[in-house]
């Protein structure tokens, strides 16, 4: 089995493999920044009956170990991902939505250096970029 097999991934953070996490997790990888409706509509179409709060429950255990991260554009439901522990940031289309990654802005983790950090230790920055994707800046 490869790192990229959900069962696997499940067991190498001690967490039980069910149907349901394994649908989700593959639903995840097969949709990056996919919201929770677009998750449970293809885990649905994998397993049959399964309740929206089932979903939410294992994506917060998933995003609880790092196997998924959770971003929150403005204006914009949560979104799931399986790319984690590398803090790149994220491109949001302003007109249909769309999300894609961009990888870390300056350097290494964390990527930016803020002017003042009032004691704290920062070990990671989230940035979000706006903008038109391809198809929206062709309209």
């Amino acid at each position: 089995m490869s790192a990229t097999d959900p069962a696997e991934r499940l067991r190498g953070v001690s967490l039980r493999v069910t149907k349901q996490r394994t649908a989700v997790l593959h639903a995840v990888a097969q949709r990056p920044h996919a919201d929770v409706e677009a998750v449970v509509r293809a885990v649905r179409s994998e397993l049959g009956a399964v309740s929206t709060q089932a979903v939410y429950d294992i994506l917060a255990a998933l995003g609880e170990v790092g196997l998924v991260r959770r971003i929150e554009p403005a204006g914009s439901p949560a979104r799931f991902e399986m790319r984690t522990g590398d803090n790149h940031h994220h491109v949001v289309c302003r007109r249909c939505g769309a999300v894609a990654d961009v990888d870390c802005a300056v350097g290494e983790r964390p990527c930016l250096t803020p002017a003042a950090t009032n004691g704290f230790v920062v070990d990671e920055a989230e940035v979000t970029y706006w903008g038109l994707c391809p198809s929206c800046n062709e309209n």
